[in-house]
C-alpha cells in the first residue's frame, strides 16, 4: 500500500501495523556542550552530557554560568528565558533562583496537548497516590460553537490536601489555556480555589473550573453523582 507501514508496540506487548501517509522519526537530541576550551574549565558535565549547574544557573566555574537546552531538561524556549534571568539577576548581585514547580510544556498539533506540574505518569513512576478530575470539552458551550468538542480538562490533585498539583488539557488553543494551571501550581492552589474563581462564560477557560467541581462530584453542565 501507499504510504510508509510503521508497527506500533503497546504497555501490552501487543504489535498493531499500519500505513500512515509520513512518519516523523523523533530519537531525541544531544547537548552542545562540546564547546572549545571548555575541557580547560572547571565545569562539569552529567552522564548525558548536559552542564551542571545550581540554581542561579552557575557551573562549577564559578565565573561561568549555563542555561537553555545545554543545561538540562527541559528542552524548551521558556524554561530558558527564565534561567536567563535569574542567571543574570545572579551576576548583577541580586537574589534569585531557578525553582519552578510547574514548567508547561505544549504539543502544537492539531488538536494542541498541553500540561504543566505533575503528571498522572510521574505520579505513578513514583508510587504516588493522586485523584484525578478530567472535564470532556464535548459538555462545553464555547467548544461546541467553536466546533471543537474534541478534548478534556485534566487536574491531577493530591488527595489528602486537594492542593492542585498538575494540570492537562488537549484540544483547541490548549496552549494559551495551561498558564492558569502553571499560575494555580505555582501559588499552591486547591482544587476549592479553582472552583470558587468565576471563569467567563462561555470560555474553553470554564473547563479548569468545571474539572475542579468534578472533582467535588458537581458540574454545572455535565452529570456525575456526589462522592460519598
Amino acid at each position: 500500500p501507499d504510504g510508509v507501514e510503521a508497527v506500533l508496540e503497546g504497555s501490552d506487548g501487543a504489535a498493531d501495523a499500519r500505513v500512515f501517509d509520513q512518519v516523523l522519526v523523533a530519537v531525541g537530541r544531544a547537548p552542545n556542550s562540546g564547546i572549545a576550551g571548555l575541557d580547560g574549565t572547571a565545569v562539569e558535565l552529567d552522564a548525558r552530557g548536559f552542564v551542571k549547574v545550581d540554581a542561579q544557573r552557575r557551573t562549577a566555574e564559578p565565573s561561568i554560568f549555563a542555561i537553555g537546552d545545554v543545561a538540562g531538561e527541559p528542552l524548551l524556549a521558556h524554561k530558558a528565558f527564565h534561567e536567563a534571568r535569574v542567571a543574570v539577576e545572579t551576576i548583577a548581585g541580586r537574589a534569585a533562583a531557578y525553582e519552578p514547580l510547574a514548567v508547561p510544556a505544549v504539543v502544537f498539533t492539531d488538536p494542541e496537548v498541553a500540561w504543566c506540574g505533575l503528571t498522572e505518569t510521574q505520579a505513578a513512576a513514583e508510587g504516588r497516590a493522586v485523584k484525578v478530575s478530567r472535564f470532556p470539552w464535548g459538555a462545553s458551550g464555547r467548544a461546541l460553537t467553536l466546533d471543537r468538542p474534541e478534548g478534556v480538562t485534566k487536574l491531577v490533585v493530591d488527595p489528602e490536601s486537594e492542593q492542585l498539583l498538575g494540570v492537562g488539557m488537549a484540544g483547541a488553543g490548549a496552549g494559551e489555556l495551561i498558564a492558569e494551571g502553571v499560575l494555580a501550581v505555582e501559588m499552591g492552589a486547591t482544587v476549592a480555589d479553582l472552583r470558587l474563581s468565576v471563569h467567563p462564560h462561555p470560555t474553553l477557560s470554564e473547563t479548569v473550573a468545571e474539572a475542579a467541581d468534578l472533582f467535588f462530584g458537581e458540574s454545572t453542565h455535565l452529570y456525575r453523582p456526589k462522592r460519598g
